[in-house]
C-alpha cells in the first residue's frame, strides 16, 4: 500500500518534525499502518538535540509531491536477456496479453532493446524468404527443437550456419543439398543421412526417427541433431532459435525513469507517439513498461499537513497531491483541496498540544519517549511558555507529557535553548527557522533564531543583512526579516531588509540601521505577521 506522508513545513522546527512523528505514531497505534512521518528540510541542531535526548531518528526526508512515474500502475512484464530465443520471446508475448512489447536487458539489467510482436513477425517473414541460418548458438537450436546431439562432432560445435533444406525422397539429385554449408532436415532416410554425412554438411536434423549407430559413428564433421518434431514444424521452429537481441529494436529508444514527473512524460508521449516505453530506476535498471493508457488516471500521492497550511511553506508539488488532513495552530492560509477533508486548527502555542489532545480523545497514552519528545516540542514552540501564543492548555498538556516521560520541564527547556549559537555558520542559522509568506500582494520571508544570549548575534549583523539582501533579490521579496529572540530577555532584535516606513508603521518604532528591539515580542506567528497583515490589509 502506498504511504500517507505526514509532514510539517519547509525548514522544519522542532514542533513541526515532532508533530509529524507523533501523529504518525498515533495513527499507527490505531491500526492505520500506512502513515509515515516525513520532513521537508534539514533537521536543526535544536531538533537533533531533542531526537537524541529521547532516542529517535529523524523522519524520512522528501523533496516533492509531484506525481511521478512510480505512482502509476505501469506494466511489469518479464524482462528478457538478449540471448533468449525468438521462440521463447514470442511465447512470453502471447502470455502477456496486455504487453505490447517486452524489455530486453543486458547482463547487468540495463536496457538493451524492446521486443514487439511486429519485430517477431517481420523476422519470420524475412526468414521464410531468405531460408538461411547465421551463427545460431547450438544451445538455442536444441532448446526450440527439444533436440539432442547424437555424435561426437556435434558436441564440439558451438553455433550453426547454413541454407536450410528439407530432404524429401526424390529422384533428381541436383535439387537436393549440394553445398557443405547446409542445414538439412530429414526423416527415416538412411541414404539421405549417409549422403549428408559424407558431404560433411554443417548440420543434419533428423525428425521423428532413429539414426543407426553405424551412421552415427561415420567419420564426419556434421553435427547430428534428433528432434521429436516432424520436418515441417522443425523447419519453422529452427528459425525461431535466433537470439532476440538480433531482431529487437535497439536504436532510437525513448525511455523514462521512475522519478520523472507525469506531466513532463505526458508531453513526450504525445510528441513521439510510440506504443510503449521502457522504464528505468535510478541505477538505469529496467523495471517496467509504460503505455499512454497508464497516464490517464495516475495515483496521486497522499499527505497529511501538520504545523502549517500555506502553500509557500509546504512541499513542492502539493497541488498534485491529495491532502487528507490538516492539523495546525497557525492562521488559515491559501491551501485548497478537491474534496472535503478533516481540518483541526486550534489557537494554541504548539501543534503537539493538539496532537496530545488527540491521544487523550482516542484513549491512548503516548510512549514514555514519545511523550518526552512532545513535551520538548511544546517548550520549543512556546519558548518555555513565554511566547504570547502560549495558552494554559499548552502548559497543562506539557506538564502531563513530562510526567509520563518522567522528565523536568525546566531542565528540558535549558537543554533545548542553551545550544552554542556562536559556533554555527550565519547562513545555516538564518535558514534554520525560515518561513515565506504572501500577504495582500506582498511576498516576504521571516526567519527566527531563538536561544539564550541572542543579543550576541548582533555582532554578525552585516553577515545576516547580506544574506537577507541576496534572498530578497533572488526571490523578489518586498521584505525579509530576521528575529533574534532571547528567551531570558523576553524580546526580539529585528533585522530587516525592505521599506523603513513599513517597519515604522507596523511596529510603532523608529528603526535605526535596519535594526530595532521589540520587547515582549517572541512570536513570529502572533506578533510579527499579524502586524504586517493589518498594515497591508
Amino acid at each position: 500500500m502506498d504511504p500517507i506522508y505526514v509532514t510539517g513545513h519547509r525548514n522544519p522546527d522542532t514542533d513541526s518534525i515532532v508533530a509529524a512523528m507523533a501523529y504518525t505514531a498515533l495513527r499507527n497505534a490505531l491500526g492505520d499502518r500506512e502513515y509515515e512521518a516525513a520532513c521537508l528540510g534539514h533537521v536543526s541542531d535544536e531538533t537533533q538535540i531533542v531526537l537524541n535526548r529521547f532516542g529517535f531518528q529523524p523522519p524520512k526526508r522528501i523533496y516533492s509531491m509531484y506525481t511521478q512515474i512510480r505512482d502509476l500502475d505501469y506494466d511489469t512484464p518479464p524482462i528478457l536477456h538478449s540471448a533468449v530465443t525468438v521462440s521463447r520471446g514470442w511465447s512470453i508475448l502471447q502470455q502477456q496479453n496486455s504487453s505490447i512489447a517486452l524489455p530486453v536487458a543486458n547482463e547487468d539489467g540495463t536496457l538493451f532493446g524492446m521486443l514487439s510482436r511486429e519485430d517477431v513477425a517481420t523476422y519470420n517473414m524475412s526468414q521464410i524468404m531468405l531460408g538461411r541460418l547465421e551463427d545460431i548458438p547450438l544451445y538455442n537450436i536444441l532448446s526450440v527443437l527439444e533436440g539432442k546431439v547424437l555424435n561426437p562432432s556435434g558436441e564440439d560445435r558451438d553455433s550453426i550456419s547454413g541454407d536450410l533444406s528439407i530432404a524429401l525422397p526424390q529422384s533428381r539429385e541436383n535439387l537436393l543439398f549440394q553445398r557443405p554449408d547446409s542445414v538439412v532436415l530429414c526423416g527415416n532416410q538412411p541414404d539421405m543421412i549417409r549422403r549428408a554425412l559424407e558431404r560433411n554438411i554443417h548440420c543434419l536434423v533428423v525428425c521423428q526417427a532413429e539414426v543407426p549407430e553405424e551412421l552415427r559413428m561415420l567419420p564426419s564433421e556434421t553435427c547430428i541433431i534428433s528432434t521429436p518434431y516432424d520436418a515441417y514444424r522443425a523447419a519453422r521452429l529452427i528459425f525461431q532459435s535466433a537470439p532476440i537481441g538480433r531482431i529487437c529494436r535497439t536504436s532510437d529508444l525513448i525511455c523514462f525513469h521512475l522519478d520523472d514527473r507525469v506531466d513532463e512524460v505526458r508531453e513526450q508521449v504525445l510528441k513521439h507517439r510510440r506504443s510503449c516505453y521502457p522504464l528505468l530506476d535510478e541505477n538505469e535498471k529496467i523495471v517496467g513498461v509504460l503505455t499512454r493508457y497508464h497516464l490517464l488516471r495516475p495515483r496521486r500521492k497522499r499527505v497529511v499537513l501538520v504545523d502549517h497550511n500555506e502553500i509557500a511553506q509546504s512541499v513542492p508539488g502539493l497541488e498534485e497531491a491529495e491532502i487528507l488532513e490538516i492539523i495546525d495552530h497557525h492562521r488559515l492560509a491559501d491551501i485548497q483541496t478537491l474534496n472535503p477533508i478533516y481540518v483541526r486548527n486550534e489557537p494554541v502555542g504548539s501543534s503537539n498540544t493538539i496532537i496530545a489532545k488527540m491521544f487523550q480523545e482516542k484513549g491512548l497514552m503516548p510512549s514514555e519517549k514519545m511523550a518526552g519528545m512532545m513535551a520538548a516540542a511544546i517548550l520549543s514552540d512556546t519558548v518555555m511558555f513565554k511566547s504570547p501564543t502560549c495558552t494554559d492548555t499548552d502548559r497543562r498538556l506539557a506538564e502531563r507529557l513530562a510526567r509520563i516521560a518522567n522528565v523536568s520541564l525546566d531542565e528540558l527547556g535549558r537543554e533545548i535553548f542553551s545550544g552554542a549559537l556562536e559556533d554555527k555558520d550565519s547562513r545555516d542559522l538564518f535558514f534554520s527557522d525560515y518561513k515565506e509568506f504572501h500577504i495582500a500582494g506582498h511576498d516576504l520571508a521571516v526567519a527566527q533564531i531563538t536561544g539564550v544570549g541572542c543579543v550576541k548575534m548582533l555582532d554578525r549583523k552585516q553577515e545576516f543583512l547580506k544574506i537577507m539582501e541576496e534572498t530578497a533579490r533572488k526571490k523578489h521579496f518586498s521584505m525579509v526579516i530576521l528575529m533574534l529572540t532571547d528567551v531570558l530577555e523576553e524580546g526580539s532584535q529585528l533585522l530587516y531588509v525592505g521599506d523603513d516606513d513599513t517597519i515604522r508603521q507596523a511596529f510603532a518604532v523608529t528603526p535605526k540601521g535596519n535594526t530595532l528591539f521589540l520587547p515582549k515580542v517572541m512570536s513570529r506567528k502572533k506578533q510579527i505577521i499579524p502586524m504586517l497583515t493589518a498594515l497591508w490589509g
